[in-house]
């Protein structure tokens, strides 16, 4: 079968396009013929090894595997021993961002962790929701109408979605990105949009009631500022050293009334089935910047590493 492989950390210059075995399941296992795998800010992480929790995971001084890809779509072609409530023709998606391997013609995948696609829903879209739509319905699951809402990074997957959530909810929200995707973000809903390369949110003077910050940059003391009182600050990723500063200096801000923190998504089947329903229901709809051939991988993984991409890049794999 093909695949993008890479074998050492680094840009997209690692990733070869190589003929690899076709994988046979495993107990608990599925074995899918790849439809669609969506591009996300974590396979970047995973190819260059950074911030370091990616190495935790994924090997330390090298990948322990060579295929990225964790947002799955797939016929099932395989059953492996105990896998109940599938069937070989089955049409499913998924977040296998512990195991990956999306980025190829055959995956194996925990059974656990699937969902039988609606048949409304193509493909790509589906795709595009496990990771990113998780991460869009947790980061927005208290937000109500009146609610001010800055999402630092909302041009990407997981924060077009969170503004299509929020606006829903009648909350004013603020979108932070580069200035590139201003006019669209603008276009999309966003009620403020701020370029961060011209400006930093947390020197503005204004305060929101939730912050949802997909990659943080900025420790508690300058966060803490930009929060109303009673505010919620919560980070998606980021640098480990940042990330260790809102978790360690976060907690002084709780005597004055403002919560900073990590965002915890519950990832898994019941996750997944939830935001499926959301996109059959009409409430997201992710979008989609291109669907490119397994070749153009590292272009696209290049790109969403940087910022670059208007919400999500789906790979057909064959």
């Amino acid at each position: 079968m093909k695949a993008m492989t890479y074998h050492r950390y680094g840009g997209a210059e690692q990733l070869r396009l190589a003929d690899l075995p076709v994988p046979e399941p495993g107990k608990g296992q599925l074995r899918l013929r790849v439809s669609a795998c969506a591009v996300n800010l974590s396979d970047w992480e995973y190819l260059t090894g950074a911030p370091f929790y990616a190495r935790m995971v994924g090997g330390y001084w090298r990948p322990k595997q060579p295929v990225l890809g964790s947002d799955v779509v797939g016929i099932v072609d395989k059953l492996g021993p105990d896998t109940p409530g599938f069937a070989i023709g089955d049409r499913v998606m998924g977040d296998v961002v512990m195991t990956r391997g999306g980025f190829a013609e055959y995956v194996c995948v925990p059974s656990e962790l699937m969902v039988k696609v609606p048949e409304s829903l193509s493909d790509a879209v589906a795709a595009c929701l496990p990771q990113a739509g998780g991460i869009a319905v947790a980061g927005t699951e208290n937000v109500t109408a009146g609610d001010r809402l800055l999402i630092n990074g909302a041009g990407g997957g997981s924060g077009t979605m969170a503004l299509q959530l929020a606006k829903q909810a009648g909350a004013f929200v603020s979108a932070v990105d580069n200035g590139g995707k201003v006019d669209w973000l603008r276009a999309l809903g966003a009620d403020e949009v701020i370029d961060y390369r011209a400006q930093d949110f947390t020197e503005t003077g204004a305060t929101w009631d939730l912050i949802l910050d997909m990659v943080a940059t900025r420790g508690p003391r300058r966060i803490a500022k930009a929060l109303a009182p009673g505010g919620i600050y919560r980070a998606v990723g980021g640098e480990v050293r940042v990330l260790l500063s809102l978790l360690l200096g976060g907690a002084i801000y709780r005597g004055r009334h403002k919560s900073i923190g990590m965002l915890m998504v519950p990832s898994g089947r019941e996750l997944t089935a939830r935001v499926a329903a959301l996109a059959e229901a009409g409430r997201i709809a992710p979008h989609l910047e291109a669907e490119l051939p397994l070749a153009e991988l590292p272009e696209a993984l290049a790109r969403t590493g940087h910022g670059e991409v208007r919400g999500k890049i789906v790979i057909r794999p064959s």
